[in-house]
C-alpha cells in the first residue's frame, strides 16, 4: 500500500487548517491545525529528505501562510489559500516526495 505524499498534506494542512478557523470562528484552533500538519510533514520528511530540504519545506509553508493573507484582499480568502497550497504542495513534491520516491516505494 503507497503512502499519501508529504505534498499533498502540506496543501491540505493550509486548507483545513483555514476552513476550522473559518467554520469555527477560533484563528487559534486553525492555528493548531496548521503547527499539527506542519509537525507532521517534518516528522515524515525529515529521514528521506534531510535536514536542509525539510527545513525548506517548513521554511516555503511559512511563506505561503504570510502569502495568503498578503493575497487576499486582492483575490479573496479562499482563492489565495487554494493558490499559496497549490505552491506549498508542488514544492513539497519537489523537494521531498519527488527526491525519495524511490525510498518511499520501498518502505
Amino acid at each position: 500500500m503507497s503512502r499519501i505524499p508529504t505534498a499533498v498534506i502540506a496543501a491540505l494542512t493550509l486548507v483545513v487548517g483555514f476552513a476550522v478557523a473559518q467554520s469555527t470562528g477560533v484563528r487559534a484552533l486553525g492555528g493548531a491545525v496548521l503547527l499539527a500538519g506542519v509537525a507532521w510533514c517534518a516528522v515524515r520528511a525529515w529521514r528521506p529528505a534531510g535536514a536542509a530540504r525539510t527545513l525548506a519545506v517548513v521554511v516555503i509553508g511559512a511563506v505561503c501562510f504570510v502569502a495568503s493573507h498578503l493575497l487576499a484582499p486582492y483575490l479573496g480568502a479562499w482563492p489565495s489559500v487554494v493558490l499559496v497550497a497549490a505552491v506549498l504542495g508542488v514544492a513539497t513534491w519537489l523537494l521531498v516526495d519527488h527526491r525519495t520516491s524511490g525510498l518511499l516505494a520501498q518502505s
